[in-house]
């Protein structure tokens, strides 16, 4: 039986780091996907084993990169 090629997907990773220190990770072509370490050696790992399961459950939305912009906002 020939087995089947995975399929690779390109995917967008946006990385913050939050107030308390961990950088977050958020895959926003993935519903619900995103994961958390204390630096970015623990991180990587992770943003692909929480990529491959979310891959288990859904398909990415078609989306590509344009930019990131920080905007300064008054509230």
């Amino acid at each position: 039986m020939k087995q089947k090629k995975p399929k690779l997907y390109n995917l967008s990773v946006l990385i913050e780091k939050d107030e308390d220190g961990y950088f977050v990770a958020t895959v926003p072509a993935l519903k619900s996907c995103y994961t958390q370490a204390k630096t970015l050696e623990e991180l990587y790992p992770r943003i692909q084993e929480v990529v491959a399961l979310c891959l288990e459950e859904q398909q990415p939305a078609l989306m590509q990169f344009v930019g990131l912009h920080q905007i300064q906002v008054a509230a």
